[in-house]
């Protein structure tokens, strides 16, 4: 290992990738996100063709992932603390393998010849809802096993660049999914998909088994159970942090709505759409490069304030712009903002959280912010038909605002933090 001087140095953007473990672990990061995100897409086109295009099966392909993953997420916090956490990883991604080449067989004409499109539609959404359960505990086991790599002066450093990492593969993976299917077809997109799965794998044989902090000291089952949602609620500042993001993503899920404002709003083709799509990925990729050189250690509490409540009003602005390069910019700047508060959310998360929880206070976080991609993106849709799409986005960024005023006023914790305390 590097000289901990050398690797603890404050100036160092490159700090935390002296630690060889960490660089597998941003491997490991960036694989399950690039093959789960690439596997998505996939097997909605392919669900979307057993269906005869039928807008239900494909909302319930996120439906019977998201369930399993926030019912079983304080469970899975509660046995990922009391086990090692590499090895929960491996088997996890072991699973996933199995669920990959299951998805496999079944977008295979020759072998699923004689089953109805019926069954084949149950057998998939059956596999996703197993995909789901091992995202219960998949996110606990990864955000612990972070923090048992590097040390903690380096935490702000390797939130940023794992941050990248997730932001790459989340960006890759669906553009690379969309151009196997047209190139290749779905059956051996998803041979690539399994193929991505066995990287993480590998990675995780080169990562040495961790200590396992967890002290039962009496405890019952259901004291250790909770113990998680005890925390983040008396931890103010790690409640507002994580309600922040939630709510932000709840209300402020204008990409949900992409679809419908390219073609209704802006009147713009696939190219524009594509393009719009990318765009808040782009700003949030740049931002998280750039926080590498320039972490933001000064008044971070205000900071993600500022960051969310930027974020509310570029949302706004996109609402009711009828320019595509304005819309454009806006999600560019929306996406900047947002990868600013995942950085500060993250870092507080990693320094607030003792050892021995961390899995269960992950678990808390996978269950509000984790699921408020698929709730933000049906709350956009009902908002829409009650409200109209235009209003309903715009509200949206008015509540984002609301939120973030009242954190502002009732949370002098949140003003005051300090993560070099």
């Amino acid at each position: 290992m590097d000289n901990p001087a050398q690797t603890n140095s404050k100036n160092d953007p490159y700090a935390s990738l002296r630690l060889p473990e960490f660089n597998y672990y941003l491997i490991i990061r960036f694989a399950l996100v690039f093959a789960l995100t690439m596997q998505f897409i996939v097997i909605e086109w392919k669900v979307n063709l057993l269906s005869n295009h039928d807008p239900f099966a494909l909302g319930l392909i996120g439906l019977a992932e998201v369930i399993p993953a926030v019912l079983l997420a304080p469970f899975a916090g509660h046995i990922v603390d009391k086990r090692e956490k590499r090895g929960i990883l491996l088997r996890c991604v072991f699973a996933y393998v199995i669920i990959g080449t299951g998805l496999f067989f079944l977008t295979w004409d020759k072998a699923v010849a004689g089953y109805d499109t019926h069954h084949i539609l149950m057998a998939i959404y059956g596999l996703v809802f197993c995909g789901g359960i091992i995202r219960a505990f998949v996110s606990p086991a990864n955000f612990s096993l972070q923090g048992l790599i590097v040390p903690r002066a380096l935490y702000a450093n390797a939130s940023t660049w794992a941050s990248s990492a997730w932001q790459i593969g989340s960006m890759a993976g669906p553009a690379l999914g969309g151009l196997l299917v047209y190139a290749i077809g779905v059956h051996w997109s998803m041979l690539l998909v399994v193929a991505v799965f066995l990287l993480p794998l590998f990675s995780l044989i080169m990562i040495k088994p961790k200590p396992v902090h967890y002290a039962a000291k009496g405890e019952t089952f259901i004291d250790g159970l909770t113990k998680g949602m005890r925390f983040v609620w008396n931890t103010k500042v790690v409640l507002n942090a994580m309600a922040l993001d939630m709510f932000a993503v709840l209300f402020g899920g204008a990409v949900a709505m992409l679809p419908v404002f390219a073609s209704d709003v802006l009147h713009a083709g696939a190219l524009e759409f594509g393009l719009l799509r990318s765009a808040v990925a782009l700003g949030s990729l740049v931002t998280m490069f750039i926080l590498a050189y320039k972490p933001l250690v000064h008044k971070p509490g205000i900071k993600l304030l500022a960051a969310v409540f930027g974020f509310g009003i570029c949302i706004i602005v996109f609402g009711l712009s009828k320019n595509f390069y304005l819309s454009f910019f806006a999600l560019l700047l929306s996406g900047t903002l947002d990868a600013i508060s995942v950085i500060i959310r993250q870092t507080i998360l990693q320094l607030k959280t003792p050892d021995e929880m961390r899995g269960r206070v992950a678990a808390v976080s996978s269950m509000f912010v984790g699921s408020s991609n698929e709730l933000g993106a049906f709350e956009s849709g009902f908002m829409a038909r009650m409200m109209g799409l235009v209003p309903s986005v715009v509200f949206g960024g008015c509540v984002t605002l609301g939120v973030v005023i009242t954190t502002y006023i009732i949370s002098p914790a949140m003003r005051k933090l300090d993560l070099k305390a």
